[in-house]
């Protein structure tokens, strides 16, 4: 009796051939060497850090983005979601935050919008070196705008007199009582 072996000179191409297969199966994450882009979702109002009330502050905030930037196979940091108006001085540390981290590891930073990034958010989004955002997304800078009620002629009229005393030309700028400027 002999026996027949056979031509198994193709076996090691036809395992090569399925592993590759079976790794296209893998969710990117587990593969090697697939570019990595970690995403921190930012959502709420910058500042007004309270127990009942969170929002978004650098403290907060740099606990999340820290280690997105230190992953070993990063090629790029993501920020994502809404990003509502709040603290200017919030918004600024933020960004700064950012672009800091973006320096150091010399790593692109980009921005995904789903709903709104305006005010201090739009401040946030610019700290990507490409923002995305959908054609119907809000996105932009929309301004401070404040109001309040002229009862000059009122009071004239009643006979109320005000005194109003300050430390400087612009220490009651929004004050109720005055004639209204643009």
């Amino acid at each position: 009796m002999t026996e027949q072996t056979g031509d198994r000179s193709g076996w090691p191409s036809l395992i090569d051939s399925l592993i590759d297969r079976l790794k296209e199966l893998l969710p990117a994450r587990f593969r090697r060497g697939t570019a990595v882009v970690p995403v921190v979702r930012l959502s709420g109002t910058i500042g007004a850090v309270t127990p009942l009330r969170p929002g978004m502050s650098l403290a907060g905030v740099a606990r999340t983005l820290e280690p997105r930037f230190r992953h070993p196979e990063c090629q790029g940091g993501g920020a994502g979601d809404q990003f509502t108006g709040g603290s200017p001085v919030q918004s600024r540390q933020i960004y700064l935050r950012i672009r800091q981290l973006a320096a150091e590891k010399k790593l692109p930073v980009l921005v995904f919008v789903e709903d709104v990034a305006a005010s201090g958010g739009y401040m946030l989004a610019c700290a990507g070196d490409e923002i995305f955002c959908d054609p119907s997304s809000i996105l932009g800078s929309i301004g401070v705008v404040g109001g309040s009620f002229g009862f000059q002629e009122l009071i004239k009229k009643i006979g109320v007199e005000r005194r109003l005393y300050t430390a400087g030309a612009h220490k009651a700028i929004a004050r109720s009582v005055q004639a209204g400027r643009s």
